[in-house]
């Protein structure tokens, strides 16, 4: 805008200083006396041409001061109009990301639901949400080999929803930890410690024999390795989430404490704070440093924080610890609570594992011969080498059957164990969350002790022997392990379930067991 006015103003001054330099040349051939006449009405002519040509320079200075306010003021306007642009552009998409979230993630829900209900109703004897797994990566497949755009359509409608799960799924362990104090309540203390035996012996022993695996599959496929497809992370915990969860406790741990049943019964009325603690818990926890979360993993402190809001709540009402951890997982449908909702999420997670597997295929397809071997190997030597050693130990039946898979994810151990009979599904759970956590702290450490260098045995092995916390722990530290950590950790529970599912498998083990 300013040079356009410049330029006119500039040549005006220039044009006036000319015309002063040059005057009339007949002055110089005239008498002396019109000399001096001539001089002087040359003079009053320049003088009168100054004060016009400045006059116009004034004018034309005023004029572009004048466009200049203008022009300011247009842009000053412009720039509001462009920040009001913005903002609603911002809100538009956040509320369509928002929007995205919500259908992505209600339709994996929705799916998970149904075929629940479907196999209760056919009265299938396998895990549904493994079999909604298995559908939706045939689908995947069938799309990319026919319309891959459509597959790739597929993939990024569903990535909100796969990265939710991501995020969170530190969450859905946990319930099992926050109520292990009832159900170990009738465990004898001998049989809680051969439990922990076997727990940290028996992760060791499955870490060295899919590692081990993996290295002599590699040395006779001699498979170089490539890069794989980045995997997406989620984004951080924000200051506005700790806030709002914290309001949400705050305002619900009050409303219960006055009014016990305002919402119908005591579990819903606990619901609000309970899970608000543990998504406390949880936020906290994953900002702690990382010297920190080597001895305090976020799940602990996400199981401590629900706990202690469950004692103070116990306290100050008068009921006791129990009855509030009774009303955080009540395992009923019609009156769930704060553990009921966020164990509801475990089928989604195993859906979601078709997503992760179909985005990795390429690198499945290439390291096949060492992934699934180990994978295999791995597998198998956990489950019956936990049963072989309850045996040897004297540690009772049912509770040598529950802890059967544990470096199986929780969503899958569940599932394994209520094919089985009079097992606890909560210690099942704590075994699992336990092993994990053993894994997350100790796994790095133990892979350099043993020198297995390759990323392949070390993703591998992570994951087989402490499935998603493991594989968080490791994959923070060395990413190039990541996407075999994924593969290893989906395939371990999905073959782990597959070979339960076997009726002649189930009866070998238990006569391992006796």
């Amino acid at each position: 805008m300013a040079t356009p006015l410049v330029t006119p103003l500039f040549s005006a001054l220039a044009l006036s200083s000319s015309r002063n330099r040059h005057p009339c040349p007949k002055i110089l051939f005239q008498s002396k006396n019109e000399k001096s006449s001539d001089s002087n009405a040359t003079q009053k002519l320049n003088l009168s041409r100054t004060r016009k040509t400045d006059g116009q320079s004034t004018r034309f200075m005023q004029m572009g001061t004048r466009e200049m306010s203008f022009g300011r003021k247009l842009s000053t306007q412009a720039m509001d109009g462009a920040g009001t642009g913005n903002t609603s552009t911002t809100i538009s998409r956040k509320v369509f990301a928002t929007t995205h979230l919500l259908v992505s993630l209600g339709i994996i829900l929705a799916a998970d639901r149904f075929l629940k209900q479907a196999f209760v109703a056919a009265s299938i004897k396998f895990p549904s949400a493994l079999f909604g797994m298995f559908c939706i990566f045939s689908v995947l497949m069938i799309l990319d080999s026919v319309v891959p755009a459509a597959a790739t359509g597929m993939m990024n409608f569903f990535e909100p929803a796969f990265l939710f799960i991501q995020r969170w799924l530190p969450l859905f362990y946990v319930p099992s930890l926050v109520v292990l104090p009832l159900s170990v309540r009738d465990i004898p203390a001998a049989s809680g410690v051969k439990i922990c035996y076997i727990v940290a012996g028996g992760w060791l022993a499955s870490l060295c024999v899919a590692g081990f695996t993996a290295i002599a599959v590699r040395k006779m496929v001699k498979t170089e390795m490539t890069e794989a497809e980045p995997m997406s992370k989620p984004s951080p915990f924000s200051t506005l989430e700790l806030w709002s969860w914290s309001g949400i406790f705050v305002v619900s741990f009050v409303g219960a404490l006055f009014y016990p049943t305002s919402l119908g019964t005591s579990a819903r009325t606990c619901l609000p704070f309970l899970l608000s603690s543990t998504v406390l818990g949880y936020i906290v926890g994953s900002g702690l440093p990382s010297s920190v979360k080597k001895v305090f993993h976020p799940i602990i402190c996400c199981a401590l924080s629900s706990v202690l809001a469950a004692l103070a709540f116990g306290y100050a009402s008068g009921s006791g610890l129990d009855p509030v951890l009774g009303n955080y997982l009540t395992n009923v449908a019609s009156d769930p609570g704060a553990g009921d909702i966020l164990m509801g999420f475990l089928g989604s997670v195993i859906l979601s594992f078709a997503f992760s597997m179909f985005k990795q295929r390429k690198l499945v397809k290439r390291h096949a011969a060492e992934i699934f071997t180990s994978v295999i190997v791995s597998t198998v030597f956990s489950l019956y080498s936990t049963a072989l050693v309850g045996r040897l130990v004297g540690l009772e039946p049912s509770l040598t059957v529950s802890i059967l898979p544990r470096c199986i994810t929780v969503a899958l151990a569940l599932s394994i164990v209520s094919l089985f009979e009079g097992t606890n599904s909560s210690l099942t759970a704590a075994v699992v969350v336990v092993t994990g956590l053993i894994g997350a702290n100790f796994v790095q450490v133990v892979l350099d002790k043993l020198r297995l260098r390759d990323p392949i045995a070390r993703g591998i092995a992570t994951a087989s022997s402490a499935h998603g916390l493991g594989t968080a722990a490791l994959s923070a530290k060395e990413p190039e392990a990541l996407p075999f950590c994924a593969i290893a950790y989906a395939l371990t529970g999905i073959f782990g379930s597959l070979l339960c599912s076997v009726p002649a498998v189930r009866q070998s083990l238990l006569a391992v067991v006796g």
